[in-house]
């Protein structure tokens, strides 16, 4: 076994499903990471593909090639194993993984839900490992850091769902806003729809195009529902709301919900500074500054601004992320820094790119 840069253990670790965009990012993130070896990559649709042909940008940055899934290989060689693979994929693989003692991040919906009976209803499967829904730790840092720390199986959330909870999580703790207001519209760029291409996210569909999308039924909502039940200690249900832009990445998220009492602007952005306390991806902007996506792209970081209106009772609270990294890949990376002990930012401790 290696050493890290400070004596520190190297751990081995492959991804499953590297050719997509999250795969790329991990990949990004991990061939930098002092305390990580990438030992495998699996690919079905570039299987027996050099991961630079898949990914040119990768050249001579790692020489490995693209394998079929063969989930007994993988536990032989890595003692983590970053699952990007479609819905619906990643239940049978992660719950063998599991079960062959490694450690699994998986960051589609398969282990996000902890009622089984939401898939059925908002992804269209039996889950066929319930036991592992009750033993998986979502993946946010800020709100479940202790529980990652020492998991087996973590769900890496949602790219809407973490912008969503990271801007209210503060508000539904301390009691600051009725629950049964909440209003959140977010826009996303194409990226989140994945690199498979398909007829919305054609150049020609989404250039100088904006567009609701998902209205009322969008997947990620029971995520978001189900962890703001959690801090508010009562169900919550909202009405969420995306948007496809023409952007290649980042995630702006506008909430509204109904004050409980009458809190300044100074007061609520105090009460987001303290709950973020030790949470370094999470910025809170001063007053008179609103997250843009521009600040945030290529980092793992969440922006967060608000503002507290008198005239309608209601907080506004925007916040930015880029929703292949604090939205998906980056955020895999720092639930592995949990998991290993190491520390949090390890590998992820940069700036946005900008312009």
């Amino acid at each position: 076994m290696g050493q890290g840069e400070a004596g520190g253990r190297v751990h081995r670790v492959a991804i499953a499903g590297a050719s997509g965009y999250t795969g790329v990012e991990l990949l990004r993130f991990l061939l930098r990471h002092p305390h990580a070896e990438v030992v495998a990559l699996t690919a079905e649709t570039h299987a027996n593909q050099s991961i630079e042909t898949v990914f040119p940008s990768l050249t001579n940055f790692l020489d490995l090639t693209c394998r079929p899934l063969d989930v007994a290989n993988l536990a032989a060689e890595a003692e983590f194993v970053f699952l990007a693979l479609p819905h619906k994929t990643s239940v049978a693989v992660g719950a063998e993984l599991v079960s062959r003692g490694v450690r699994v991040l998986d960051l589609s919906a398969d282990f996000r839900l902890k009622d089984p009976a939401a898939y059925v209803a908002w992804y269209g499967f039996d889950h066929q490992a319930p036991e592992l829904l009750r033993e998986a730790a979502y993946g946010l840092p800020e709100i479940h850091r202790d529980a990652i720390a020492t998991a087996r199986l973590v769900a890496v959330p949602g790219c809407y769902p973490t912008s969503t909870i990271l801007g209210l999580a503060p508000l539904l703790s301390a009691r600051r806003i009725d629950p049964e207001t909440i209003v959140v519209d977010s826009i996303s760029g194409v990226s989140g729809a994945g690199r498979k291409p398909e007829l919305s996210t054609h150049f020609s569909e989404a250039n100088e195009n904006l567009k609701a999308y998902g209205v009322a039924t969008h997947r990620h909502t029971p995520e978001i529902e189900q962890e703001l039940s959690l801090l508010a200690g009562q169900p919550v249900t909202v009405t969420f709301t995306p948007h496809l832009a023409p952007l290649t990445r980042g995630i702006l998220t506008t909430i509204t919900a109904r004050q409980s009492g009458r809190q300044t602007t100074a007061d609520l952005l105090a009460l987001y500074r303290d709950f973020y306390q030790g949470r370094p991806f999470v910025r809170i902007l001063p007053e008179g500054r609103l997250p843009e996506t521009k600040h945030v792209l290529h980092a793992n970081l969440c922006d967060i601004g608000l503002v507290s209106d008198p005239r309608t009772g209601r907080v506004v609270v925007v916040s930015a992320i880029d929703n292949l990294v604090k939205g998906a890949s980056g955020q895999a990376v720092q639930c592995f820094n949990l998991m290993a002990g190491l520390p949090e930012d390890a590998a992820l401790w940069i700036p946005g790119l900008f312009p």
